[in-house]
């Protein structure tokens, strides 16, 4: 489920309210409004599908945890900027605050479900101190649903249907690859390159795609990085 960009510009104009302790949470918001710019000159300039834009920013703005972890940005600065930001979409679907948020053409929580997992991992794995499994959870949910919605408009052919929602089993096969991708690259960095890390990663994808496939008003922007980030977590730990 994809976030729009006039979402995403609410969002971040509430964030840069939001003191800055440190240069590292200016160098995050400098991200994410660069993402921004990219995808308004993109629907600007260059005639941009609305899908694709919309892409831009759900994939390029989920980056910014990656900048969270290695510039080790407190945890207080993420929860208050998620919880600012589900806040106002949640408001949003009472008052025109984000007129954007229902342009995917159905009625979806999906941003305030995107906003809302970005401060559960935080507040888990950084209270933990293994921000890794967070960092896991989010790009899986950026990068493996934004890919696979790609793929799955462009080349899907061979549909499917769960709870009434259409997939394509091209775009679903996308969402598996792209999970199992980002797990294994960040267990073998953080974990080391063992048979387990391997096996793990096949797991997550598996059930990452799955709970992917339940994208029910948007609850897969949810689902699949909690659920990714908790199975990576403690499979880690059971069989480490």
């Amino acid at each position: 489920m994809l976030i729009t960009f006039s979402d995403l510009t609410s969002i971040l104009i509430l964030w840069l309210q939001i003191p800055l302790p440190e240069p590292a949470v200016g160098i995050a918001a400098i991200w994410v409004l660069f993402i921004l710019l990219i995808a308004w000159a993109v629907n600007r300039f260059a005639n941009g599908e609305a899908e694709i834009v919309r892409k831009i920013v759900h994939i390029g703005t989920g980056n910014v945890i990656l900048l969270a972890w290695w510039l080790d940005i407190p945890a207080s600065v993420g929860i208050t900027a998620s919880i600012l930001a589900s806040a106002i979409t949640l408001l949003s679907y009472r008052f025109p605050i984000l007129p954007g948020i229902n342009s995917v053409g159905r009625q979806s929580l999906g941003t305030f479900f995107y906003s809302l997992s970005f401060g559960i991992l935080i507040a888990w794995f950084w209270y933990l101190q293994q921000p890794q499994y967070a960092v896991l959870g989010i790009l899986i949910m950026t990068w493996g649903d934004g890919l696979a919605a790609l793929i799955g408009q462009r080349f899907g052919k061979h549909k499917y249907k769960v709870s009434g929602a259409e997939k394509s089993w091209e775009g679903s096969l996308t969402m598996m690859l792209v999970s199992y991708l980002i797990t294994n690259l960040i267990l073998i960095g953080t974990q080391g390159n063992t048979w387990q890390s391997w096996v793990i990663s096949l797991l997550v994808a598996l059930i990452a795609t799955a709970l992917e496939a339940f994208s029910f008003l948007g609850i897969d922007n949810l689902t699949v990085p909690l659920g990714s980030a908790a199975l990576a977590f403690f499979l880690s730990h059971l069989i480490l």
